[in-house]
């Protein structure tokens, strides 16, 4: 077999065999397949697509290029959750130890913001301390122990994958559908979920713009768990403008501690309900949807979700009276409330203006090289559909230099639209793919 007969074959609209595929994965694992044939064949992919089961077959393969945990020796049934990335998108924070506290163990591994989207490792890691990078085995002790654990991926875990998508972002193929399916997938089979729960986020602060987009990817990954013999249910989720109120690292694990205690946005606290709802049911723990609400709820209301959390924080050598004592996490030198200019509704918030304003400020990273500063960020105060007086507080900006806080105001204030008439709220989902 030949790298550039399978180039070929599929660049001319045909579907690729199994063994096709493993040979094409092993190759660009081993190095024995060059970066421009992989190159070529990603864009071949990205021009005429594949079938569900060449796209399984692809996420399999690219899963068995590394090492392939096996949870079951530990818990009873791994369970995972995965965002697909947006702005303001703590949810892990909140959504993990709820279902924790329920009696569901949750082995998370995760990664770091790059672009505009933010990464959960990154906002742990406000909390002096916390320790996001363990081994193996340390992986497993924590998630038998504690019932929760979150770390980052292993460089072992689908290694494939990382190769692969490191050609991707500079060969312009990154949008393939059947690319991004297999890449998060086998990430998350390799890790040892059995059951997984997608929230695919829809809008100007997603990766998939458009619902038909998100859509096909929803159902792609669900395809590909029903093919690997895992159960995957995907949430089509709204992120035309932030999630909550907070964007920026240690903004945002503050907004998470507040939810944790009962307070929290209305938005941010019915999204991380319906994720853990889902998880709980995917998890075997509750029979339906209701039931699993009101587990959920009750373990909020009680407070058991935020001692988990406080645990998880424990467990990874994180400074727990940081957490006790939000105040005490990193603050930015220079904050302030900008007044609206005007009274009217919000016609509309650019999530993505937001989140690459929050990088700018230092929040993120636009290189995976780039240096994060905790503090920085931005506090929205309204979404879309309030009403809003002239001189009430807009947002917050959260900064660590003069000038980065102007060019901020500036950007932020053209990001809010505006209208005379009544406004109708964005829904938070807009569907689930079962």
């Amino acid at each position: 077999m030949k790298a550039v007969d399978v180039i070929i074959k599929k660049r001319d609209g045909m579907e690729l065999s199994r063994e096709e595929i493993e040979f094409f994965i092993n190759g660009i694992t081993r190095g024995s397949i060059p970066d421009y044939q992989a190159a070529a064949w990603a864009m071949a992919v990205l021009l005429n697509g594949m079938t569900e089961r060449e796209t399984t077959d692809l996420t399999m393969a690219m899963a068995r290029s590394g090492e392939m945990l096996d949870l079951s020796g530990v818990v009873p049934l791994a369970v995972d959750k995965h965002s697909t990335g947006g702005v303001g998108d703590k949810t892990t924070l909140v959504v993990e130890p709820l279902v924790a506290a329920c009696g569901l163990p949750v082995g998370k591994m995760s990664g770091r913001g790059l672009g505009f989207s933010g990464g959960t490792l990154d906002k742990m890691e406000s909390i002096p301390g916390f320790r996001v990078n363990l081994t193996r085995e340390e992986f497993l002790q924590k998630l038998g122990d504690e019932g929760l654990v979150l770390a980052g991926q292993s460089g072992d875990l689908a290694p494939a994958d990382g190769k692969l998508y490191a050609l991707r972002d500079v060969t312009g193929t990154v949008p393939s559908i059947p690319l991004i399916a297999s890449s998060i997938m086998s990430k998350k089979i390799a890790a040892g979920a059995q059951a997984i729960v997608l929230d695919v986020k829809v809008g100007t602060g997603a990766f998939m713009e458009t619902l038909p987009e998100a859509r096909q990817l929803a159902e792609l990954m669900v395809a590909i768990g029903r093919l690997s013999g895992r159960k995957v249910v995907a949430l089509l989720s709204d992120m035309n403008q932030p999630l909550g109120n907070a964007v920026g690292n240690a903004l945002e694990v503050n907004e998470a501690i507040d939810t944790l205690q009962g307070g929290g946005p209305a938005d941010f606290r019915e999204h991380c309900l319906v994720v853990a709802s889902h998880l709980l049911v995917v998890g075997r723990k509750a029979v339906d949807i209701d039931e699993a609400r009101r587990m959920a709820e009750t373990t909020l209301q009680d407070g058991i979700a935020w001692q988990q959390f406080r645990r998880l924080v424990t467990s990874q050598g994180g400074e727990v009276s940081v957490v006790d004592k939000p105040a005490l996490l990193p603050q930015a030198p220079l904050v302030e409330t900008v007044a609206a200019e005007r009274s009217g509704y919000l016609l509309g918030i650019d999530a993505r203006e937001v989140g690459e304003t929050s990088v700018e400020l230092g929040a993120g990273r636009a290189r995976k090289e780039d240096p994060i500063d905790h503090a920085v960020g931005i506090v929205i105060h309204h979404k879309v559909g309030d009403h809003i007086g002239k001189g009430e507080g807009l947002f917050t900006i959260h900064a660590n230099d003069l000038s980065k806080m102007v060019a901020a105001r500036k950007r932020l204030l053209a990001a809010h639209q505006w209208s005379d008439h009544p406004v109708e709220p964005l829904p938070l989902f807009y569907g689930i793919v079962e």
